[in-house]
């Protein structure tokens, strides 16, 4: 971190942004189902179909995303937090006691999730302490159900507000670049 930047500060900053909560899966190399939470998702392409994750470059588990290429990002609905708690911890036997099967590729799927994506490694890049990991989603599946939240190191819940823009005189947005 730069010397002119507080890095506690610069932390707390960045945890003004509220954002998804997501676990993503994938098989180390002794076949053995591992995952971790993880709040760095976003979409990067439509076409084709791409989104990203990080993961810290001294993570025990970012060999077994290396090797394996293949990985699972699901996006965690309320009331989910016991399981973003138990895949933040490093350690022990995140799957026991949780409902899961296999891709048709060997990766750990939940049943349960908001957004579920497949992916396939497709890029690789630097990010200071993090690995950016990009990946091409082969397979994806949604369900109707709330988002689980996290702001300011805290859980929360999304509440659709009843106000629109066109109400407050703003034009509609219509995609990320309007």
């Amino acid at each position: 971190m730069s010397k002119s930047l507080n890095a506690r500060a610069f932390r707390e900053a960045l945890g003004g942004f509220a954002t998804g909560v997501t676990i993503i899966t994938t098989r180390d190399e002794a076949g053995d189902p591992i995952g971790v939470t993880a709040s760095s998702f976003n979409s990067v392409s439509l076409d084709p179909p791409l989104v990203l994750w990080s993961l810290a470059k001294d993570s025990r588990s970012l060999p077994a995303f290396r090797a394996k290429g293949e990985f699972a990002v699901h996006v965690l609905a309320n009331g989910q937090e016991h399981l973003a708690d138990t895949f933040a911890r490093s350690g022990e036997d995140k799957f026991k006691g949780q409902e899961w099967h296999e891709s048709a590729t060997g990766v750990p799927l939940f049943e349960l999730f908001v957004a579920r994506f497949e992916c396939r490694t497709a890029h690789e890049y630097d990010g200071g302490d993090h690995v950016i990991l990009v990946g091409e989603v082969t397979e994806f599946e949604a369900q109707d159900l709330p988002p689980l939240i996290y702001q300011g190191g805290a859980y929360g819940q999304y509440r659709r507000l009843e106000t629109k823009a066109e109400d407050l005189g703003e034009p509609p947005l219509t995609g990320p670049n309007s």
